[in-house]
């Protein structure tokens, strides 16, 4: 597979979707392809409705919309990178920061990563420390943190079992979009005041951040957009 072909392919098929489910397509869409792993970064991506609702302070009704057409577009974009790229998702994670009209997809293949060093970097454990202290104040210390650098921007954190209790609970009560608005709310918040020790640890600063679950896995994926590591 010629990869860069890959990535602009996906790129703008990523951006027609968008404006066909969502009436605008996105500025820029960056792909980045790093076996098992698929992430799709855009930019300057609201509509005006969208912006006429959060001016009324809606975001949590924007969310949510956003959160329902999602639930047919992760249908086609694995199909797109099955029949197109030969990849079989099993995990998908999305999140939007309504602030810098930015987004995020991230695709996980069934494939084992080529090479786990190759994703490492500088202060890893570390860093998996501080996010455990995130998770902490949030719900509880996950059983497992993983990371990995797909790019010199681009940093994925795996959190596994995480979710306490009440959470499953409200899940089992088909609670999980109130949920999952209430948890962007809180991590990101939380993420927000540790980015400082965070961004001591990785030697540059976080440019951007998003947070997702996936409720059945137990299982939370935070992505870290940064200014190129040095």
């Amino acid at each position: 597979m010629d990869r860069l072909k890959a990535e602009k392919d996906l790129s703008s098929y990523i951006g027609r979707i968008l404006r066909d489910h969502f009436g605008r397509g996105p500025g820029s869409v960056f792909v980045t392809l790093s076996e098992p792993y698929v992430a799709m970064y855009f930019t300057k991506f609201l509509s005006p409705t969208e912006r006429s609702l959060l001016n009324t302070n809606q975001a949590a009704f924007v969310q949510k919309i956003r959160d329902m057409l999602m639930e047919q577009l992760i249908g086609e974009i694995t199909d797109y990178l099955k029949l197109q790229l030969g990849i079989d998702i099993q995990e998908f994670y999305y999140d939007w920061n309504l602030d810098t009209q930015t987004g995020i997809f991230v695709a996980v293949s069934k494939d084992s990563p080529d090479n786990l060093l190759a994703g490492a970097y500088k202060n890893q454990e570390q860093v998996h420390t501080e996010i455990d202290r995130v998770s902490f104040k949030a719900e509880k210390s996950p059983d497992e943190v993983t990371s990995f650098l797909l790019n010199d921007r681009t940093l994925i954190i795996f959190r596994d079992k995480i979710l306490v209790s009440i959470e499953k609970e409200l899940i089992e009560l088909g609670k999980d979009e109130t949920l999952r608005i209430a948890k962007r709310r809180l991590e990101r918040r939380l993420v927000a005041e540790h980015t400082p020790q965070l961004e001591k640890l990785l030697g540059t600063t976080i440019a951007d951040y998003f947070i997702d679950w996936d409720f059945e896995l137990d299982r939370s994926a935070t992505i870290f957009i940064l200014d190129p590591i040095s």
